[in-house]
């Protein structure tokens, strides 16, 4: 049953942390960003960027939960506004309202803004610490590092090879997944909203 669970787990947390970070929708943005650089830059620019992403969540998923508490923050509030965050990113995906970043020439676009905070943003954050807190046995754990990893070797292989799939699925193809991706999270983040209601009721109960 647990390997079950698990295997249900580790759906959940790719699925969310794809639709939040949004592979497909970062390609015309690193491509934006990394015009005029060289295919061995690009190349450099995609990597390091995961990288940062990768490292930003792991710092939050190992010690999100003592940041809440010195915070004297709970989980049900955590979880509500990381609901209401993520309703905001899902409404800006369905109506495209998205700004775009530009480019520094003082500043390595694969750390900022590409690796923070466009994907490791607040919704991957708060999403990821939602995930940790549901974490009971080994199968969860192991579910939701394959989860995190997952996204990440994605989002890796669609930068790296943003070029190509720019040209087979075109802006009209990016548009289509961006905004299946807003319909998603939208729902995700009413669910999270929904769950947090039923833990504070439970807990004045």
């Amino acid at each position: 049953m647990s390997d079950v669970i698990s295997a249900a787990l580790l759906a959940e947390v790719f699925v969310t942390l794809f639709v939040i970070m949004d592979p497909p929708g970062t390609i015309p943005l690193f491509l934006s960003l990394t015009s005029g650089r060289s295919p061995v830059l690009r190349k450099r620019a995609a990597w390091q960027a995961v990288v940062v992403a990768f490292g930003v969540i792991v710092v939050f998923a190992l010690f999100g939960g003592q940041i809440l508490n010195y915070l004297n923050i709970s989980f049900p509030a955590l979880q509500a506004a990381g609901g209401l965050l993520l309703l905001l990113v899902a409404l800006e995906l369905l109506t495209g309202k998205v700004d775009e970043p530009t480019a520094s020439q003082n500043v390595n676009v694969a750390l900022v803004p590409l690796g923070t905070p466009l994907l490791a943003g607040p919704g991957a954050i708060v999403a990821t610490m939602v995930f940790v807190e549901r974490i009971d046995a080994r199968p969860d754990l192991v579910a939701v590092v394959l989860g995190i990893v997952g996204v990440h070797v994605v989002l890796w292989l669609t930068m790296r090879f943003s070029l190509g799939i720019l040209r087979v699925i075109k802006e009209a193809g990016v548009t289509l997944v961006t905004r299946i991706s807003g319909l998603l999270l939208s729902a995700i983040a009413v669910q999270l909203v929904a769950d947090a209601v039923r833990a504070f009721i439970a807990g004045e109960g």
